[in-house]
């Protein structure tokens, strides 16, 4: 993005949040919702990066097995076979992070960034927090979601975020106040 339309955009993010997060909610796939609207915004153009969460094969509280990114289809294993001790949690730091380490050269330049969830390693600022904070940085929309667990810990990191309805019109309503139409 030319430093013109990023230095409007920035501007346009006192009228409307530039990080809009959607609350997980039981019986709701919201992977499908964020993979519905990346497609949408794929087919038209816009420059997007992002990691979304895809599969889950085993017992336990952690809902995905992978991350798969957005603009090379790679998957990163996320998920161990157990456990650690005193945990019932089988989250792969190491894979969340390389699947960030993939995806955060490519955040500068996207239009808008789509990242899974909000999570407990981001609460700690691991996990997929370099992209989170890289590109509300860079000032680049990003669209994710959140678990209930979790929500304070975004709203501390972004106090100004938009909390969005699950569904695909609350997401092209915000999208649309969002972005810097083409010059």
């Amino acid at each position: 993005m030319e430093a013109a339309a990023r230095c409007a955009m920035i501007a346009r993010m006192s009228e409307t949040s530039a990080i809009a997060v959607i609350a997980s909610r039981d019986g709701q796939d919201l992977q499908a919702l964020l993979s519905a609207a990346a497609g949408r915004w794929r087919q038209a153009g816009i420059r997007l990066a992002g990691l979304l969460a895809e599969g889950h094969d085993g017992e336990g509280v952690c809902s995905a097995a992978y991350l798969r990114d957005l603009t090379t289809g790679e998957r990163f294993s996320i998920q161990r076979e157990a456990p650690p001790p005193g945990t019932t949690c089988h989250l792969d730091a190491g894979g969340m992070e390389r699947a960030c380490d993939a995806l955060l050269p490519r955040t500068a330049s996207a239009d808008i960034v789509v990242l899974s969830k909000f999570g407990k390693l981001e609460a700690m600022q691991q996990g997929l927090w370099r992209c989170f904070s890289a590109s509300a940085s860079a000032g680049t929309p990003v669209l994710t979601t959140v678990s209930s667990r979790h929500a304070e810990a975004l709203r501390a990191w972004a106090p100004a975020a938009r909390w969005l309805e699950p569904d695909e019109a609350a997401i092209q309503s915000w999208w649309d106040a969002t972005r810097v139409p083409a010059a």
